[in-house]
Order: structure tokens, then sequence, then C-alpha cells
């Protein structure tokens, strides 16, 4: 499918992986929307990029339900979206304090994997009833959604965030399977340890360790390495139900 002058809707869009991803497809000419809850981020980077900012908390029903809203309003019916919004809060399930709050795991789910599936549902059903479709094969969109290498090899305190990651990758194949009939693809991208600001505000020792275990190239991912593998999905058709890794062959050890 072609980016250009397709609608995208990217969650987390105003920083990390969703930024550089929101700034590639505006520019390859796609009309960006950004979903997030940072409004200051918000609102400067849509500037910067010329896209739709649209205040949303993907863990709630209304609000992106009213952000889906505001897209078919403002720009009409998207073809494409990418899922970054995610938070990774590290936490033992038991620790010097006793056991770890339910709350605490519960968050780190609503975020990470009800979310992403909040705004699946509303794409889907919105991408569904486009007509005609982008092209020969009936294609009408596609969904790309944000696991980890987590999902795979959760470290000691990630319980509640490769559960999370896990059922992203869990739900990767049925969503496709169901969805294939309105001509709409579904894919997982799963990153290793990547350059976002989270990291690049450890300290430099920190951040050379964790890029001393990627096998190669023995360095930490970049952004745009993220976003031009959302490129490659979109526009390859016979990408669907499935997961790539993103990751330099790293193979998380248990701390």
């Amino acid at each position: 499918m072609q980016i250009k002058g397709t609608i995208a809707v990217v969650t987390g869009g105003a920083s990390g992986m969703g930024a550089a991803t929101a700034r590639f497809l505006a520019e390859k000419g796609a009309k960006v929307a950004l979903l997030d809850v940072n409004e200051s981020q918000l609102r400067a980077f849509s500037k910067e990029i010329d896209a739709l900012p649209l205040l949303c908390d993907v863990t709630r029903a209304d609000s992106a339900e009213a952000a889906f809203e505001q897209i078919a309003a403002k720009l009409g019916c998207p073809g494409i979206l990418v899922n970054c919004a995610g938070i990774c809060p590290a936490q033992r399930v038991v620790g010097k304090e006793g056991a770890m709050p339910l709350a605490a795991f519960s968050r780190v789910i609503e975020v990470n994997l009800i979310g992403s599936f909040n705004t699946v549902r509303l794409a889907a059903a919105s991408m569904s009833l486009r007509e005609p479709a982008f092209n020969e094969d009936g294609e009408r969109g596609v969904i790309i959604n944000t696991a980890s290498v987590a999902a795979y090899e959760g470290q000691i305190g990630q319980a509640a965030y490769s559960a999370s990651k896990g059922g992203i990758v869990a739900m990767t194949l049925p969503l496709a399977r169901e969805l294939a009939r309105s001509g709409i693809r579904v894919m997982t991208i799963a990153p290793g340890i990547v350059h976002t600001p989270m990291i690049a505000a450890m300290p430099q020792e920190v951040q050379d360790s964790l890029a001393a275990q990627v096998p190669f190239p023995k360095r930490l991912a970049r952004t745009d390495e993220f976003s031009q593998l959302v490129g490659h999905i979109i526009n390859n058709a016979m990408l669907n139900g499935e997961v790539i890794r993103l990751d330099g062959a790293i193979r998380m050890q248990p701390k």
C-alpha cells in the first residue's frame, strides 16, 4: 500500500519511536494524526511536521473514540495505524516493601495492551468501510502494533511489561485472520533496545553496557530504523499476521 496521500494515525506520536514514525510518514506524504497524552510535546511536534494533534488517553474508550471522530471529520478515513504509545516501568513481584501493588500491574496492561486494542478496534472499524479499496488486492488498511523482545525474554522486574507485550504478540495473528475479510493487514514490531529519550537520559556507562549486549551491530537501535521498518511493512502487501524482531540478535539475560 502506498504511503503518499494516505491518512496515518500514530499513537505515542510526540516522542521516541512514535515521533520518528510520524516524521517518516509525513515526509513520505502521508496526512498524519498524532495521539498523545503529553500536550506540550504534542502541540510542538505536530507543528513541526504539520500533523493533526489529538490529546488522547488510549486507555479510555471515550477519549479514543473522540479522537477518531476528529480524525474522520478533519482528515477522513485512516489507512494506517501505528501504535507506539506505551510505558515500561520495572518492579519486582515481591520487593523490599512486600508484594507488588495490583494497580501497578494493571496500569501497564491498560496502557500497553488494552490501549493498543482500543485504537485497533476503532481504526479497523473505520478502515473496513473504505470504498473503494486502495488497490487491486482489496487492501483497505495496515495496522502495526509495537511489542518488545521482553515478550520473549522478559527480565527480572518485567513481569507486567512482558505480559503486556506478550499480549500484543499473541493477538497479532487472530487480528490479521479476522480483519483479512476487510482487506486490513496486521503486523507487530518487537524492538530490542532503542535509543529513545528514556534511554538517552541514562548515564553513558549504562548506555554503553546495554549496547555491548547487542551481537551486531554493537549499538542501540535508532528510532529511524523502527520507522523504516514501518515503511517497509506498509509497502509490502505480503507482510501480514507476523511479528518482526528489530533487535540486532539480542537475547536479553535475566537481569
